[in-house]
C-alpha cells in the first residue's frame, strides 16, 4: 500500500511541479545573463534570471542609465526558427515607486533553447529597442520535500482505503431497505468487489507509475548536462574532444557541427592550474572536423589545468564545456594574435587593488569600499595607467571588445568569461538583434572602438567564495592580463 500511495502522490504532483533546475549553460555556475548596451539614445543596463522551470517565468530588471525614459515594454521570442518573427503582446515593466530609473517584469518562457528579451523604450528622445539574448534550460529534477512526500502518501493511502470501502459497502448494502442487515451472501459479494477493487486501484497505480517513469524518462532528454571535454597531449598540441549530451530530446537539438564564431574565433579555450590559479593561457584553437580542435600550447610550468572552452551555436545558444588535463613541463612558442598567457602568485583570497602588466603600466581596481556581496550586480570598474600614473593612451581595441575578463571560483564551480556589454555572447547579440554573427558591431556596449584606459564590466557572484578575476586588454599590439582576488560574502 505504500506503493500505492506513493505513487499516487507521484501523480497528483506530476499536475503541480514540473522540471527544476539550475540553469548553468554557456557560463558555469553563473546562469544569471547580465547586459549593459544602447537602445538606440537610450543606456540600458539589463539583468535576467532565466527561468528554473520549463515552461516558467524569467524575472526581468532593467535600468535606465539614461534621461528621459517613460515606458518600458518587455516581450519574450525566440532568437531562430518558428516564433523569432512572431511576437505576442509585449508587457509593460513596472516602474520603481522609489526609483524612478529601475523597471521590473515577469515573463513566459516556454520552450528550451535560444530566447531573446525584446525590450521597447518610450521617452522623450523618441522610441527605441533592444535585444537581450537569454538560453533557457533546465538542469536538474528538485528532489520532492520531505513533508509534502508524506502528506501525499497519507493522501494517498486515505483516498486507496476509502475507494476499496466504498465500493464493498455499496456492493453489500446499496439495495437493502434502510436499517436491514445484509445476509451472508451480501457480505461475500462486497467482498468479492472490494478484492476487485483494489486489484484494479494496484494496477491503475503500477501503470501510473509506468507512465511516470516514461514521462520521466522523456524530459530526462530535455535536462541540461553539463558538457564535458576530452583533452590530450600530442607532443605540444592540445587536442580537444567536445561532448554533446544535449542532442536529444530538445525543440533545437544541439549540435557540434553548427558553431558559429564569437569575436572573431570558433572557440576560446581558458586553461587554469589548479588550485593555485598561478597560471593562466587563453587560446583560439582551430577546429580539425565537428567537435575536434587542435592548438599548439606555449611554455607552461608542469600541473593539473581546469580546462573551460567556449562555443556558440546557430541559433545563438552559448555553451563552456568542461574539462581537466595534467600536463608536464612544456617548452613551446610564444603566443601571437590574440592568445594570451600570464603567470601570476598563488590565490591568496586576500582582495588586491593593483596588478602590474609590465613596461611600467598597471591596471588598479576600483573596488567599492564595502564587502563585496554574492547576488548584487554591480560594475567591476578597473582602470590602466602607465609609469608616470597617467592614464594609458596605447590601448586598442581586444578581439573587438576595450576588454575581456574572466572569472573563476576558487573550487572551479563558477566560471564566467565577461565582457563591458556583460555576460551575454556578442554573436547572440548580433543573432538577436536581426544580424549574424559576422556583423556583430565591436562597440555596441562601449563608446565606440576609441581607447579608453577605464574599462568596466557588470556582473553579480553567484555565491559566495573566493574568487580570482583576470581582466585582459591589448596594447600596442600586445595582450596584457592584470590578476585580482576577491572574497564575496554571503
Amino acid at each position: 500500500m505504500k506503493r500505492i500511495a506513493s505513487c499516487a502522490g507521484r501523480i497528483l504532483i506530476a499536475l503541480l511541479l514540473g522540471l527544476w533546475g539550475h540553469t548553468c549553460f554557456a557560463h558555469v555556475g553563473s546562469p544569471d545573463v547580465y547586459f549593459d548596451g544602447n537602445a538606440g539614445p537610450y543606456h540600458l543596463l539589463v539583468s535576467v534570471e532565466p527561468p528554473r522551470v520549463i515552461p516558467g517565468v524569467a524575472q526581468i530588471q532593467v535600468r535606465s542609465l539614461s534621461s528621459g525614459v517613460q515606458e518600458i515594454k518587455i516581450v519574450p521570442m525566440r532568437i531562430v526558427g518558428p516564433g523569432a518573427d512572431l511576437a505576442p503582446v509585449p508587457d509593460v515593466a513596472q516602474r520603481d515607486r522609489h526609483d524612478p530609473d529601475f523597471f521590473t517584469g515577469k515573463l513566459w518562457i516556454m520552450l528550451r533553447g535560444s530566447w531573446k528579451v525584446r525590450v521597447q523604450i518610450t521617452g522623450d528622445q523618441g522610441n527605441a529597442e533592444l535585444a537581450v539574448p537569454v538560453p533557457a534550460v533546465a538542469q536538474s529534477a528538485l528532489p520532492m520535500q520531505k513533508a509534502l512526500g508524506a502528506l501525499l502518501i497519507a493522501l494517498g493511502l486515505f483516498l486507496s482505503f476509502g475507494l476499496v470501502a466504498i465500493c464493498g459497502v455499496a456492493a453489500k448494502e446499496a439495495k437493502l431497505p434502510p436499517a436491514q442487515r445484509p445476509v451472508l451472501a451480501q457480505d461475500r459479494h462486497g467482498y468479492v468487489v472490494m478484492a476487485i477493487t483494489a486489484a484494479l486501484v494496484v494496477a491503475a497505480v503500477y501503470f501510473g507509475n509506468a507512465w511516470w517513469g516514461a514521462e520521466a524518462a522523456r524530459n530526462a532528454k530535455t535536462v541540461y548536462r553539463l558538457p564535458r571535454l576530452e583533452a590530450k597531449l600530442d607532443g605540444n598540441r592540445l587536442l580537444v574532444t567536445l561532448q554533446n549530451p544535449n542532442a536529444e530530446g530538445w525543440s533545437e537539438p544541439l549540435k557540434l557541427d553548427d558553431l558559429i564564431p564569437d569575436h572573431g574565433h570558433i572557440m576560446h579555450l581558458f586553461l587554469v592550474r589548479a588550485p593555485a590559479m598561478d597560471q593562466f593561457v587563453h587560446l583560439h584553437p582551430t577546429q580539425l572536423n565537428a567537435g575536434a580542435f587542435a592548438e599548439q600550447l606555449p611554455s607552461v610550468p608542469a600541473g593539473t589545468y581546469k580546462i573551460f572552452a567556449d562555443i556558440v551555436h546557430h541559433t545563438g545558444f552559448p555553451e563552456t564545456q568542461v574539462g581537466e588535463i595534467t600536463l608536464p613541463q612544456i617548452s613551446g612558442q610564444p603566443l601571437s594574435g590574440d592568445d594570451s598567457e600570464i603567470s601570476a602568485k598563488p590565490l591568496s583570497g586576500t582582495p588586491q587593488l593593483h596588478s602590474e602588466l609590465g613596461d611600467g603600466f598597471r591596471m588598479t581596481w576600483h573596488k567599492p569600499a564595502q564587502d563585496i556581496r554574492s547576488g548584487q550586480l554591480a560594475q567591476l570598474q578597473f582602470s590602466i595607467e602607465d609609469a608616470s600614473g597617467k592614464p594609458a593612451s596605447d590601448l586598442e581595441p581586444y578581439m573587438g571588445m576595450p576588454a575581456h575578463a574572466e572569472i573563476l571560483c576558487s573550487d572551479s564551480s563558477v566560471f564566467v568569461h565577461l565582457h563591458p556589454a556583460g555576460s551575454v555572447s556578442m554573436a547572440a547579440v548580433a543573432l538577436a538583434s536581426g544580424g549574424n554573427s559576422e556583423s556583430m558591431d565591436p562597440a555596441m556596449s562601449m563608446a565606440g572602438s576609441s581607447a579608453s584606459s577605464e574599462v568596466s564590466f557588470p556582473y553579480a557572484f553567484p555565491k559566495p567564495g573566493d574568487y580570482r578575476l583576470f581582466v585582459q586588454v591589448k596594447r600596442s599590439g600586445r595582450v596584457q592580463t592584470g590578476v585580482f582576488d576577491a572574497r564575496v560574502l554571503p
